[in-house]
């Protein structure tokens, strides 16, 4: 399937949206027109932009156009192939932007009335609790109507508004570059991190025994993979060093896939050769390997194998020899040992690898083998120490995070 000669601009601009779905709903205000520019303000920012427009906004620009600037169709009604459900039902968009926004189209999102693919759309939405956010424009007098005043004071806590500019009478929907850096701070875009090039491993090692059997561990990457997503949704320019982890690699990074120890070190050390301003290792890389891996296939009717192992060399140990002004992040992992001795431990590997930060916890709690969606973490720096709490690995990412930006601000 050729790919649309529009979706050439994706990303030229920042990855910030890369893998996310932006519904564009665009209702029947003369401003529908500077729509067209804000779907392509989001497209190069990674942006999948899909268009809803109203009858009224397809009396002023015909659907052909929004299909051209953004490669997808246009949904300008609904049928039997449920497109509200598809494109507003849990998860299946990361956000709705209302651009321009009628008091017509607000008194209906308001009221629960669903009479047209928009209203549809942002009932859907608001139910299945996609973010939402409105940029509303109409005549002054219409915007101070009680009735268009009441629906903003019921939907604010709801939804996300946008201020309109209040010009020759009107009440004027904001700018696409003023809705594009709202929806950037929305989606987590960082002045601390935008820009910042950010190198991260993830996923486990494997290390050969012969050429079909490995030792490894169970790491899935899946802490690796969300925090580098969060990161590029900062606007960090990610490199993404993946061992072979069950999760899918992060939109928007560049990825460079590894098996063994050797293997992640040696793309270490060779991207390495340009400036970083952040290395993150997350991954779970192998302490041992073989000393003399077979170059055959051992053979199965052996009674015992004897196998004799070497440890590996620390990565982390590596990486304020080659650049010493790096901020870096290690992970240590322990099992059945109490907080006071994981804490003790993770300071020991602060200080040894003159790390920034170390992200510390038990991996083997029963809370924890019971549900691995979710993780408790210590973060130990040189000045305190923190614990998330028990929470989902995407708040424990974003917890990561915080303490990234709090500590490269300070």
């Amino acid at each position: 399937m050729n790919k649309h000669p529009s979706l050439d601009i994706v990303s030229s601009d920042g990855t910030e949206f890369a893998g996310k779905k932006i519904v564009l709903c665009i209702s029947g205000s003369v401003a529908a027109y500077k729509a067209i520019e804000l779907a392509r303000l989001l497209m190069r920012h990674g942006a999948d932009v899909i268009c809803v427009a109203s009858k009224a906004a397809t009396n002023l620009i015909k659907p052909s156009y929004f299909k051209w600037a953004t490669g997808n169709e246009v949904i300008t009604q609904l049928t039997g192939d449920l497109e509200h459900i598809k494109i507003a039902d849990y998860k299946q968009s990361d956000l709705i932007v209302v651009y321009p926004c009628t008091a017509n189209t607000l008194g209906k999102l308001a009221n629960g009335i669903n009479d047209t693919p928009i209203s549809t759309v942002l009932s859907v939405g608001l139910g299945s609790k996609i973010p939402i956010v409105i940029a509303l424009a109409m005549h002054e007098a219409m915007y101070e109507n009680p009735a268009v005043v009441k629906n903003i004071e019921f939907l604010k806590k709801k939804v996300d508004f946008i201020a309109p500019s209040f010009v020759e009478g009107k009440a004027k929907a904001a700018e696409p570059d003023e809705v594009l850096d709202f929806v950037l701070k929305k989606l987590g875009s960082s002045s601390i991190l935008r820009g910042k090039k950010v190198l991260l491993t993830a996923g486990p090692t494997i290390e050969y025994i012969d050429p079909v059997r490995v030792i490894t561990n169970q790491s899935s990457g899946k802490t690796g993979v969300l925090l580098a997503s969060e990161l590029v949704s900062a606007g960090a320019k990610v490199t993404f060093i993946y061992g072979p982890g069950i999760e899918l690699p992060p939109k928007g990074a560049k990825i460079i896939r590894v098996e063994t120890s050797q293997e992640m070190l040696n793309v270490v050390r060779k991207e390495m050769k340009q400036k970083f301003d952040i290395v993150i290792l997350a991954a779970a890389v192998s302490d041992y390997t073989l000393e003399k891996p077979s170059k055959i296939k051992i053979k199965s009717n052996l009674d015992k194998i004897v196998l004799k192992l070497k440890r590996v060399p620390k990565i982390i140990n590596q990486i304020k020899k080659i650049q010493k002004d790096v901020f870096l992040v290690g992970f240590k992992a322990e099992t059945n040992i109490s907080k006071e001795k994981l804490i003790n431990l993770a300071r020991k590997k602060l200080k040894k690898a003159n790390t920034n930060l170390i992200v510390a916890n038990n991996i083997r709690l029963k809370k924890y083998k019971d549900n691995t969606d979710y993780n408790n973490v210590i973060i130990v720096n040189s000045k305190k120490i923190i614990q998330s709490g028990w929470k989902k690995k995407l708040e424990i990412v974003r917890f990561i995070r915080k303490e990234i930006e709090e500590q490269m601000s300070s």
